[in-house]
């Protein structure tokens, strides 16, 4: 293994040593979630690059499963639809493929989940200022101390890194973790009948 390597693995251990704050957060993040599904809403997900992937990822565990078999909850990435995201990037701009979505989509209760690693992705923060206008919880995963899109964030999941590939693993694992607390309280616990 290179140094590199080491190097890298060695700053993946530290912001994983760091995460303890970020637990509180994720468990307000969760509760949110938790009581719009309760109450019919639905939950909203985007980013771009690797910040859509950890965007598309929630959206399916929420609709899918984690690991438990229960009832398909109301969620879906705004990334995913080539014909939608290119029209609106050509009849509007790439900024607004997101917020154009969730004007059309977002309502009151429901939660809006932005990704950006920077925070600096005015596409992203455009969807998340157009949730706050719906009524909608905005939810930012970021990294740092959020960036811009933060003052459009209800609830900030903020990774203790400015490394693009930290934060995105990270993501995954507060992913992970919330897809977990979901499907729990979704079966009950005793695993019974889903939710």
């Amino acid at each position: 293994m290179s140094e590199r390597t080491r190097a890298e693995l060695a700053e993946h251990a530290v912001v994983v040593a760091a995460l303890g704050p970020l637990l509180e957060q994720l468990d307000d993040v969760t509760d949110r979630i938790r009581q719009s599904l309760e109450a019919g809403g639905k939950v909203l997900t985007f980013g771009n690059g690797g910040s859509a992937a950890d965007a598309q990822h929630l959206a399916a565990e929420l609709i899918g499963r984690y690991k438990r078999t229960r009832r398909p909850f109301p969620a879906m990435s705004l990334a995913v639809d080539p014909s939608v995201v290119s029209c609106i990037a050509n009849d509007f701009g790439h900024d607004e493929v997101f917020a154009r979505q969730v004007e059309g989509l977002a309502q009151p209760g429901d939660v809006v989940c932005g990704f950006t690693t920077s925070g600096a992705s005015v596409n992203v923060i455009r969807g998340l200022a157009a949730g706050r206008a719906a009524g909608a919880t905005t939810v930012l995963f970021s990294g740092g101390d959020g960036g811009a899109a933060r003052a459009e964030a209800d609830l900030a999941l903020l990774v203790p890194s400015t490394t693009t590939a930290r934060i995105q693993e990270i993501h995954l694992v507060l992913l992970h973790l919330l897809s977990e607390e979901i499907d729990a309280w979704a079966v009950g616990p005793e695993g019974g009948t889903p939710a």
